[in-house]
């Protein structure tokens, strides 16, 4: 006899790909925010409002998202079209929640490396950077509960706070303490197939570049997409490992312009790489970086989809994802220091983030807002100036 509920966590119909196409088109639009708001948006439209979902489905859903790597937001509207409309819907949700913000940043871009030096837009960056780091600030207020919820993993997230403070790779720093989670949680047996992973992945990381190439943008941004677990927040020491050390590619200040549009403008902060796609290599630069980072998510979630029940029910993969976590918690917390530097430079960019920070941690006050009346505030600045 099949029970009342038997299918209850599942989408309640399947949609057709005009309909899904509206609905993720708007929320890419109109999604600012960051990956947390990101999540509440999809859940007030899908679940509360259209009933696409039940809520249980939707937790579901998303953790999934988060047991593999890359944007957790983003994925989860992949999962969702999936649900909803099979591969195609997984493209196009993807694309549709996707493509407004890189097409976004693509003309801030191209604003940026014409006028960059312009004193309005150097005014706006001045108001903007500071917000941004209350924003990093503010997730890792949120996310620390969650992800130190035991002893071991604090101590796990203080050994990756100095491992990466002392210049270790990002990527070894998140191999290493899943790898310790492993460790402290089941023993040896279950590490032999870390060390070829992190094998693989060390080498792809110390290679080096003399020169900015097309292909070289590809390869980088494909191996962050492949990698980065988590909020795009933790993109942030890739990129500044990758692109600012090892590569010289970028500056510390224009890293962090990058992250400030990628705060400006709606949709996954994963499109911050269209934005510096653009600055390295124009348009190509653009769209390859795009594709890169992007990528690993479609194919992740298409191949993951038939496996949600095993994944989320596997002791070794819970182990290794809370160490992940707990030191992807730590390179928020090393790079927004490192970050901080290059944005409080002065007594009036100090007192914008910690009231930006009050504001955001105490009265939930919506991030675009702020980001707005920070923008204004930096333009006048230099106009009175």
């Amino acid at each position: 006899m099949r029970h009342p509920n038997a299918g209850a966590d599942r989408v309640v119909t399947r949609r057709a790909l005009p309909e899904l196409a509206a609905v993720f088109l708007r929320l890419g639009v109109t999604a600012f925010g960051g990956p947390a708001a990101h999540v509440a948006l999809m859940e007030s439209e899908l679940v509360r409002r259209r009933r696409w979902l039940t809520h249980e489905r939707f937790l579901d859903l998303f953790g999934a998202a988060n047991l593999i790597p890359g944007p957790s937001s983003s994925e989860l509207a992949l999962f969702i079209g999936y649900e909803s409309a099979g591969l195609l819907g997984l493209l196009v949700a993807g694309l549709c929640f996707i493509l407004p913000a890189a097409l976004l940043a693509g003309g801030l871009a191209w604003v940026y490396v014409r006028f960059g030096a312009l004193p309005q837009v150097t005014g706006l960056l001045y108001g903007v950077k500071p917000v941004i780091i209350a924003l990093v600030l503010q997730a890792l207020w949120g996310l620390t509960p969650r992800a130190l919820k035991t002893r071991v993993l604090f101590a796990i997230a203080l050994v990756a706070v100095v491992a990466s403070a002392a210049g270790m790779s990002a990527l070894l720093v998140l191999l290493g303490a899943g790898s310790l989670a492993l460790l402290t949680r089941h023993g040896s047996s279950r590490l032999t197939t870390v060390p070829v992973v992190g094998g693989f992945w060390a080498a792809v990381a110390g290679s080096s570049a003399p020169s900015v190439t097309k292909a070289g943008v590809f390869a980088v941004f494909l191996k962050m997409g492949a990698v980065v677990f988590g909020s795009g927040y933790v993109l942030l020491a890739f990129l500044r490992e990758d692109l600012v050390h090892r590569l010289h590619w970028l500056s510390e200040r224009k890293l962090l312009d990058a992250v400030a549009v990628g705060q400006v403008t709606p949709g996954p902060v994963f499109t911050t790489a269209t934005f510096i796609g653009y600055v390295l290599a124009g348009p190509a630069g653009a769209c390859l970086a795009t594709v890169g980072i992007f990528l690993p998510g479609f194919i992740f979630v298409a191949f993951s989809r038939p496996l949600l029940g095993l994944l989320r029910r596997s002791p070794t993969t819970a182990a290794f994802l809370d160490g992940v976590n707990a030191a992807a918690l730590a390179l928020m917390a090393v790079v927004s220091a490192q970050l901080a530097r290059a944005a409080l430079i002065d007594t009036l960019t100090v007192a914008i983030a910690l009231i930006a920070g009050l504001l955001l941690i105490k009265y939930k006050t919506n991030s675009a807002w702020l980001i707005l009346g920070s923008a204004l505030l930096g333009v006048l600045r230099v106009a009175l100036n």
